[in-house]
């Protein structure tokens, strides 16, 4: 089903005034993409300490 112009127009409204919350969610998918498609084992290992460190950290702020 085509998507109508309202809604192409409530969509684009909502990114011009949520473009930090669009960032996020480009780079999630990105990170994403990049672990089920292109990461090897070595990635996957530096990634898996990348995560435990930013996780440490947030537990430090609370």
């Amino acid at each position: 089903m085509a998507t109508s112009e309202a809604q192409k127009r409530a969509n684009q409204k909502w990114r011009s005034h949520h473009k930090d919350k669009q960032q996020i969610y480009n780079h999630r998918s990105t990170a994403k993409r990049f672990v089920k498609l292109y990461a090897n084992s070595h990635d996957l290992d530096v990634l898996d300490e990348m995560i435990k460190e930013r996780r440490s950290e947030l537990e430090k702020l609370g």
